[in-house]
């Protein structure tokens, strides 16, 4: 018999952004539709990226493309919940990096759902992989577990 993973919780994280529910997040089963999911953790990551200064996505030199991704569901989440992400680095290579995120529904503290995907940073003009640079590790650093 396989046993089911335990969710994660809040205490397992090293950053959080909140973010919000939309009423077309909802699908006709009346929860938040898998694909919304995915969203989250990219928003997440990508505004923890922004507000750290480490990513500039209208003109800077490196961009992270995502190569791998997945998910595993604990509880429904819908509109109009309020969703913390909790952010974390399971792995940090030479231009790659492994992103955890937990979605948190409210104030619970185990994870409705959590994912990861990973981002190999790459030259914006050539789409070549490139080394992460040492500001974006400093900050990936800061949330590694």
């Amino acid at each position: 018999m396989v046993s089911r993973p335990v969710p994660t919780t809040r205490a397992d994280y090293r950053a959080f952004r909140t973010l919000t529910t939309r009423w077309m997040d909802n699908d006709i089963y009346g929860h938040m539709n898998n694909v919304v999911h995915y969203s989250l953790f990219d928003s997440a990551v990508n505004g923890w990226l922004i507000e750290e200064g480490v990513l500039d996505i209208a003109g800077g030199d490196q961009i992270g493309l995502v190569v791998e991704t997945g998910c595993r569901y604990f509880s429904e989440m819908a509109f109009p919940d309020t969703v913390t992400a909790g952010l974390r680095v399971a792995r940090l290579g030479t231009s790659s990096v492994r992103y955890e995120v937990g979605l948190f529904r409210n104030d619970e503290t185990q994870a409705a759902a959590e994912g990861f995907f990973v981002h190999v940073y790459v030259d914006r003009r050539s789409r070549r992989p490139t080394p992460v640079g040492d500001a974006l590790r400093m900050a990936l650093e800061s949330i590694a577990t």
